[in-house]
């Protein structure tokens, strides 16, 4: 016997941003636009359904001739070939139309995620920060392919179904008058209703891919810190809030479904009840003489007939809805800002031009003649939405070739700094410059080609070690390899591993050691040649060896490149040209370290607090001595 365990209580998913279409989306105009590059090929497959609704419509009138020559005892053999040839002959046009037309998709679905996939990786960073990466990831997945279905599949169902009932009911008119008047009126009366549900599709849709997007927001946040969750002993919190997301997909899903089954039921009702309403109206014509039986079997044939492009049309029209719905989530992508300069290519927006792996190959590092460049910060404030200043005029210049070292505690601008510098963000006064140019004139990609950044957690993608090292210098020679293995001592760890650079690091690199993966993060900077190298913390997970040989490395590069530092470990920086304190976003002193030790109180505590001077009385330090980690 097993016993249950109780669920805990379900947590609401952390909610995508509300985020109302942005201002000039059209969704109908927006989803022709998806299609316009295809419309020759997507006339094609019309012109094919067509050809093989034409096959359909004729086939009622044929089987007329056929029982009026049977009761006229006339050779009917021309007549049941006709039938024949017009049955397969429809059968081979709508496989070919399908075929076409699935072919069509899925250029239009690759299009649409390659121009997503795009410009996401292109995305501002303050629009990264404010966005779960799920619900982003799930535009490119769930959302194009609903507007694939809609922009091709569902535009020909619309259109071949209309023109296919419309010329239905031409014919009909051509038999009899009185019955097509019957028939337009359940007709009629069936559309009323499906205008009403139609645009509820709509609405459902949009409200089903938001929650598909929580979904992947939530998997994203617990997977993301997946040994975080587990040492917390968080999953059933973790699982609650997916399963919350999962439930809102459901219900929305479920409201959907309800209404494209009231739609189906309401078309086949209307075949119907046009079925009993001719039959009984064309059975008391036939029995005062006014009509032939074959008349009233043809036009049976016909509203039989019906059924198929009727079908067309709403199937067409709920996959309109359903790509309406997907398509505003979609062109809200567009209408983000991103970084339009980082590809130093004319046509950016351009996406089928040029393959993107050849867009974005960086290109080989080169030996650099110029002299390493002077970092001015120049009356630079900056603030992030929603919180008080993070910069209060920031003034200093770090000279060309030398160390300077940025120092205090947490939340005085240190990584801010960092941000401003690569053009992360933007000031929102004053100026940057390297090598006396403001960095606010050159495009994001010439900055960032210019710096290398190691930062604190020292990122490591999936791949193996060759990829990550020649991340951002894919034409590296063996010899620069080398060198920077040695400078960093990863040259002792490649020649243990049996697959040497070719050896697989795991998601986020999780095979490494912390040091290991800071070790790796330098050398991918350093392999760079850089003009300007920024380090967050690097040797923060370092041993004392490999902390002092990394030191060793950091003031070789000073000898080529402008070096600036966040420092944590004031041991690391004891001996950099200049250090520079932080309080509260703005610069409190800044000399050598001999200099803050005599000259700042904050810059002594800190010194004294980490036992590189003695403590300036017997109080053991207090909070505000400690730096943030």
């Amino acid at each position: 016997m097993t016993t249950a365990h109780p669920m805990p209580p379900r947590e609401a998913p952390s909610p995508a941003p509300d985020e109302p279409p942005a201002p000039g989306i059209r969704p109908l105009r927006a989803l022709l636009q998806q299609a316009r590059p295809y419309r020759f090929v997507l006339l094609g497959s019309l012109l094919l359904a067509l050809a093989a609704s034409g096959c359909g419509l004729v086939q009622p009138l044929v089987a007329r001739s056929v029982l009026d020559a049977l009761a006229d005892d006339t050779a009917v053999t021309g007549a049941l070939v006709l039938l024949g040839v017009l049955v397969v002959g429809g059968a081979v046009l709508t496989g070919l139309q399908s075929w076409w037309q699935q072919r069509t998709s899925e250029h239009v679905v690759r299009s649409i995620r390659r121009d997503l996939v795009f410009r996401l990786i292109r995305l501002k960073i303050p629009e990264l920060d404010r966005r779960p990466p799920g619900d982003l990831v799930a535009r490119v997945t769930s959302d194009s392919a609903l507007v694939q279905n809609a922009a091709t599949q569902g535009l020909v169902m619309i259109t071949n179904g209309l023109l296919t009932v419309v010329g239905a009911i031409v014919l009909m008119g051509t038999v009899h008058l009185g019955l097509l008047g019957v028939t337009l009126a359940v007709l009629l009366g069936t559309g009323a209703l499906l205008g009403l549900i139609l645009p509820r599709i709509r609405e459902a849709v949009a409200r089903a891919q938001s929650s598909v997007g929580a979904i992947g927001a939530a998997l994203d946040r617990s997977l993301g810190a997946a040994r975080t969750v587990k040492a917390n002993g968080a999953e059933s919190r973790e699982t609650a809030r997916a399963e919350a997301a999962v439930e809102e997909a459901y219900q929305a899903g479920l409201t959907g479904a309800k209404y494209v089954a009231l739609v189906q039921v309401l078309s086949g009702v209307a075949i119907q009840a046009a079925f009993l309403a001719v039959l009984g109206v064309g059975g008391a014509l036939v029995a005062s003489g006014d009509l032939d039986a074959s008349q009233l079997i043809a036009f049976l044939l016909y509203v039989f007939y019906l059924a198929s492009p009727i079908a067309s049309l709403l199937g067409g029209l709920g996959m309109l809805q359903q790509g309406l719905g997907a398509i505003v989530r979609i062109e809200q992508v567009r209408h983000l800002p991103a970084e339009d300069d980082v590809d130093d290519m004319d046509d950016v927006d351009d996406v089928d031009a040029v393959d993107l792996t050849e867009r974005v190959a960086p290109a080989p590092p080169a030996a650099r003649s110029t002299p390493a460049p002077p970092v001015e910060f120049d009356g630079v404030h900056f603030a992030y939405p929603g919180r008080g200043p993070a910069l209060r005029g920031i003034s200093f210049t770090v000279p060309g070739a030398t160390r300077t070292a940025l120092v205090g505690l947490s939340g005085a601008g240190k990584t801010t700094m960092f941000a401003l510098l690569q053009r992360f963000y933007e000031p929102r006064a004053g100026a940057i410059r390297i090598g006396g140019q403001d960095i606010a004139r050159m495009s994001r990609a010439e900055v960032r080609r210019r710096i290398a950044y190691v930062e604190q957690e020292s990122p490591v993608m999936a791949g193996t070690l060759g990829d990550n090292l020649r991340y951002a210098a894919t034409g590296a020679g063996e010899e620069d390899i080398a060198e920077v293995l040695r400078l960093t001592r990863l040259d002792s760890l490649i020649a243990r591993l049996p697959d040497g650079l070719d050896t697989e690091v795991g998601n986020r690199g999780v095979t490494l050691s912390g040091g290991e993966r800071q070790r790796l993060a330098i050398a991918r900077a350093l392999l760079r040649r850089p003009e300007v190298l920024l380090l967050d913390e690097a040797t923060a997970q370092l041993d004392a060896s490999n902390e002092q040989a990394l030191r060793e490395a950091v003031d070789q590069a000073a000898r080529r490149c402008t070096v600036i530092l966040i420092a944590h470990r004031l041991s690391t920086v004891t001996d950099a040209e200049q250090i520079i304190v932080l309080e509260d976003g703005g610069i409190r002193a800044a000399g050598s370290h001999g200099d803050l030790v005599g000259a700042d109180t904050l810059y002594r505590e800190l010194a004294a607090s980490q036992m590189l001077v003695p403590a300036v009385d017997d109080r053991p330090p207090g909070p505000e001595a400690h730096l943030a980690l």
